[in-house]
């Protein structure tokens, strides 16, 4: 069994391997598991490796890390996979693959390859809701929606937040959500962003001033709304296209890419270069200039206005 990981959803490729190193412990304990890293190992090294016979145990179980580190390696990886023995289960890691590369082409073909990628803003609002169950606590998709709002896309933290949340209380809520975990700064910069692009002055006001109370800096704020700004400039010029493709070509995660069409569909190209033309602008005069960070920053988001 030769098994290639890859992708950027690290959680979901890291639970794989976790379920794979757990089902050959079971089957075969630990003594046949070892691990390489592929910067610390050279090409005749990984041959020995992988042509090696089991020793003490019936099968092995091999974990390569990046083996791609190696040129050499990406050059003669068909003949290395012929070589594998027959008695040993080789699992290869690599996170970031060029599709373009024979190296990949080689993985794809001869290996059973598993391609993890982030999972967008439903995929991860069922997944939440499927985890909670799996704690025996209940959580409904409109509050796992608010969650992932509230706290961002990464699963392993959104992981961890549940499973904290299961700790205090079974049903989960937007109270015990509210009273348990923190807002994310870049999920409430976009709630941010998003206010002052629909005109909503107060509310864009009091979420400035509520990130300012988190000690989030002016400047940190511009930052994370510079982001904020390329990404829907990135979905602007990409017109209708899917969520997924957007967010492949762009390399960012999907479930921003959704979030961001929802904005862009409110707005013309020719606004989006003028805002970022006048972040950049204020971004300039904040760290060149003896002004009143906080003034300039509100008075910025308060001339955001979709026409």
């Amino acid at each position: 069994m030769i098994i290639t990981l890859t992708g950027a959803n690290d959680y979901a490729l890291g639970q794989a391997l976790k379920k794979l190193r757990q089902d050959f412990i079971k089957d075969y304990t630990d003594l046949g598991l070892e691990q390489y890293d592929g910067q610390e190992v050279d090409l005749k090294q990984i041959r020995s490796i992988l042509q090696a016979l089991p020793f003490l145990v019936d099968r092995r179980f091999i974990i390569f890390r990046q083996p791609s580190a190696q040129k050499a390696v990406q050059d003669e990886l068909e003949q290395l996979l012929d070589e594998v023995s027959d008695a040993t289960d080789l699992v290869i890691v690599e996170p970031k693959l060029d599709k373009r590369t024979s190296y990949y082409k080689a993985l794809k073909k001869q290996t059973d390859f598993r391609e993890f990628i982030p999972l967008d803003e439903r995929g991860l609002t069922q997944w939440l809701a499927a985890e909670a169950e799996a704690g025996e606590g209940t959580l409904s998709l409109a509050d796992a929606l608010y969650l992932v709002h509230r706290v961002g896309s990464n699963q392993l933290l959104l992981s961890n937040e549940v499973q904290k949340l299961l700790n205090y209380k079974l049903a989960i809520n937007r109270a015990t959500i509210d009273e348990m975990t923190e807002p994310n700064p870049q999920s409430s910069v976009f709630d941010l962003l998003d206010a002052a692009l629909s005109g909503q002055k107060q509310k864009t006001v009091t979420l400035y001033h509520e990130q300012r109370q988190q000690k989030v800096e002016p400047l940190a704020i511009m930052a994370m709304l510079a982001w904020q700004l390329h990404i829907l400039a990135l979905v602007k010029t990409a017109g209708d296209k899917n969520p997924a493709v957007i967010a492949s070509q762009a390399k960012v995660n999907p479930y921003v890419v959704s979030k961001t069409q929802n904005v862009a569909r409110n707005c013309t190209l020719a606004e989006v270069k003028i805002w970022v033309h006048n972040a950049a602008e204020l971004d300039r005069r904040l760290k060149s200039q003896p002004i009143d960070s906080d003034e300039a920053m509100i008075s910025y988001l308060l001339s955001l206005s979709t026409s």
